[in-house]
This record gives C-alpha cells, sequence and structure tokens, in this order.
C-alpha cells in the first residue's frame, strides 16, 4: 500500500512537472514576440519624433519664408509706388522742360526780330549821318565862299551894296542850313547810339535767351533719361513683386504641406504610443497570473 501510494505521487509529481514545463515552452515564443513588438513601437516612436521634429523645422522655415516674401512684396510694392511717382514727376518735368524751350525759342525769335530792326535803324541812323554830314560841309564851304565874296563885294563895292547885302543874304542862309544840318547830325547821332544801345540790348537777350535754351534743353535731356531709368527701375519691381508672388505661393504651398506632414506625424506618434501602451500591457498580463 504504502509502495502504491509512493509510484503514484511520483507519477503525479512527473505529470506536474511536464505540465509546468509545457506551460514554460508554451509561454516563451509570445513573451519574446512581445518583447519585439515593444522594441519596435518604441523605434517607431524615435523615428515620429525624429519627423515631427524636422517637419516642424521645415514649416517654420516656410514660415520664415512666407514672413521674408510678406515683406519683400510690401517693399516692392512701395518701390513701385515711388517708382511711378518719380514717373509723374518726370513726365511733369519734360512737359515743364518743352514749355520752357518753346518760350526761349519764342523769345529768342523775337530777340533776333528786334536785333534786327535796332541793326536796320542804325544803318538808316549812319546814312542819315553820312548825308547830313555831307549837307553840312557843302552848307560850311558855302559858308567860306559866301564871306570870301562878302569881303570881295565889301572892298569892291562897300558894304552897303546890293552885291554885299546879296552875300550877307547868302551868308546868314547858309550858316542857317549849317546850323539845321549840325542839329541833324546831332539828332542822327543821338538816334545811333540809342539804337545801338537797343541792338546791344537784344543782343544780350538773344545771347541769355540761347544759353536758357540749352540750359532747358539739357534738363530735358536729363529728364528724359531720367524717365527712362524709373521706367527701367518701376518694370524690374513689378519683376520683383511677381517673383515674390509666386515664391510666396509656393513657400504656403510648402508649409501646408509640412504642416500636413506635421499632422500626420503627430497622429503615427499617438498610434505608436497607443501600441506601446498595448503590447506592454498584454506583456505585464501573463507576469500577473
Amino acid at each position: 500500500m504504502c509502495v502504491y501510494k509512493l509510484i503514484r505521487g511520483s507519477v503525479l509529481g512527473l505529470m506536474v512537472a511536464g505540465l509546468l514545463a509545457g506551460g514554460a515552452n508554451a509561454q516563451s515564443p509570445d513573451s519574446s514576440s512581445r518583447q519585439k513588438d515593444i522594441k519596435k513601437d518604441k523605434q517607431d516612436i524615435r523615428e515620429d519624433k525624429k519627423d515631427l521634429s524636422k517637419d516642424r523645422a521645415d514649416r517654420n522655415a516656410d514660415q520664415k519664408d512666407i514672413n521674408t516674401d510678406n515683406r519683400d512684396i510690401k517693399n516692392d510694392k512701395k518701390d513701385i509706388h515711388q517708382d511711378n511717382k518719380d514717373i509723374n514727376g518726370d513726365k511733369h518735368d519734360i512737359h515743364q522742360d518743352n514749355k520752357g524751350i518753346n518760350s526761349d525759342k519764342t523769345h529768342l525769335s523775337k530777340d533776333r526780330t528786334d536785333r534786327n530792326a535796332d541793326q536796320r535803324d542804325i544803318n538808316h541812323d549812319q546814312a542819315d549821318l553820312r548825308k547830313d554830314r555831307t549837307d553840312r560841309n557843302a552848307d560850311q564851304r558855302d559858308i567860306n565862299h559866301d564871306k570870301q565874296d562878302l569881303k570881295q563885294d565889301d572892298r569892291n563895292y562897300g558894304a552897303n551894296s546890293p552885291e554885299a547885302k546879296a552875300d550877307r543874304r547868302d551868308l546868314s542862309k547858309d550858316r542857317a542850313d549849317r546850323n539845321a544840318d549840325q542839329r541833324d547830325i546831332n539828332h542822327d547821332n543821338a538816334d545811333l547810339t540809342k539804337d545801338r544801345t537797343d541792338r546791344n540790348a537784344d543782343q544780350k537777350d538773344i545771347n541769355g535767351d540761347k544759353k536758357d535754351l540749352t540750359a532747358d534743353r539739357k534738363d530735358g535731356h536729363n529728364d528724359v533719361k531720367d524717365l527712362k531709368s524709373d521706367r527701367k527701375d518701376r518694370n524690374q519691381d513689378v519683376r520683383d513683386l511677381d517673383s515674390d508672388q509666386k515664391d510666396l505661393k509656393q513657400d504656403r504651398k510648402d508649409r501646408n504641406k509640412d504642416q500636413k506632414d506635421i499632422n500626420k506625424d503627430k497622429k503615427d506618434l499617438k498610434a505608436d504610443r497607443k501600441d506601446l501602451r498595448k503590447d506592454r500591457g498584454a506583456a505585464a498580463a501573463p507576469r500577473k497570473h
């Protein structure tokens, strides 16, 4: 009886040991798989964090680019506005220069007409002066001749003779003519002096008009160059604005894509953390039993 109990106890012990060994062998592969899952989940989480950090950096860089593009666009619009103001100013200056040039041409033409008229007056005065001097000299010769005749008639016929009286009348008339001619000469000299003064003043006006015309033409040429330069600057600013707007559009597109990547990375990170908690819970459950 005791031997039987001993044998039965040994058999039962061996059976329990076999069951325990079988259970341990059955649990070992499952536990290893869970550890691999946990390790994989941790690796996925690290990758998700790296991706999230990179996408945030990319998103922040894109946002900086967007801010820069907005500033560039604002500056480009400001430059375009200023260029248009400069262009309008240049157009106004050119218009004023053309008005000045036309006015200078009008003044120059008028002053030349006045100068030419003064020169004709001078020529006429000089002709009158030559004629009056010729008449005065002829009258002076007549006076000298009358004096000789009077002296001779006084000697030959007497001072009260008809011949002497006729000579005195001729002498008086020739002196009156000579004096009138001298007054004409003096008047001609005054007219000539005045006309020369007017002619010289007109010539000065002509020289001044030429100088003004040259200066206005130079200003007009410079204003045309400024207008051309300002239009070139304005066109370049328009091209810059167009380029900045394209960059802004592309940077916003990149920023939005990076934000989508960030949202996806957050979603993946959340899912991987959930898997990690789940795998850890599954691994911890057999130990409690």
